[in-house]
């Protein structure tokens, strides 16, 4: 199969086609100069073209450009955002650090005079407790003592009113005894003494 040139010109081939072995294969471009479209001078040597050696210094070039742009933009503007992200972050560690600090200064002073208020409310509940009971055991001492005076007084009384009561029994002994020994006198000696010597009579037996 053969082209012509203006055909050559308009159309361009989708695929390659392998060339067989009896056939010409089909050549786009200039025939003047032996070249075909789409072939950098020369024939196509099946070589992954990053891998291939001939373009080396240009991939070397773009990468150091690429790298230095890289470099440019992370000096210029990752890195100085970075490094204020990490000041701000470590000022407002700095602050809250600060402020647990007070916090725990203030709860620290807070605690001291918890305590130091429990401690005097104890003491104070304490001396409460022992005037009231001071107290309690004066008032009962008192009451004790006032009922011990009361008793005292009463039985002063009853002595002073027994002692009453045996004289004046004593007094009517003594009169029934003189009485008594009168009528034995009288009733078995048949003797009619004078009062006065039975009752003389009467003591002497009685002392």
């Amino acid at each position: 199969m053969f082209v012509t040139e203006a055909h050559a010109q308009t159309e361009t081939p989708a695929t390659d086609v392998a060339p067989v072995a009896g056939e010409t294969v089909p050549v786009h471009g200039d025939a003047a100069h032996g070249t075909a479209v789409g072939v950098p001078g020369e024939a196509h040597t099946g070589v992954f073209p990053p891998m291939d050696t001939q373009f080396f210094p240009s991939q070397l070039l773009w990468l150091a450009i690429t790298f230095g742009l890289f470099y440019w933009v992370l000096q210029k503007a990752i890195l100085p955002r970075i490094g204020g992200i990490l000041e701000n972050r470590r000022d407002r560690i700095a602050l809250d650090l600060d402020a647990a600090e007070r916090m725990k200064h203030d709860a620290d002073e807070a605690l001291a005079a918890y305590e130091q208020d429990l401690a005097a409310a104890r003491a104070r509940s304490h001396q409460i407790a022992t005037e009231a009971r001071d107290a309690a055991k004066a008032d009962a001492d008192a009451e004790r003592a006032e009922v011990e005076a009361g008793l005292d007084r009463q039985l002063e009384t009853a002595q002073a009113r027994i002692a009453e009561i045996k004289q004046a029994a004593l007094a009517d002994v003594g009169q029934i005894a003189e009485a008594a020994t009168a009528e034995m006198l009288s009733a078995i000696a048949g003797l009619d003494l004078p009062r006065e010597d039975i009752a003389g009579a009467v003591r002497a037996v009685r002392s």
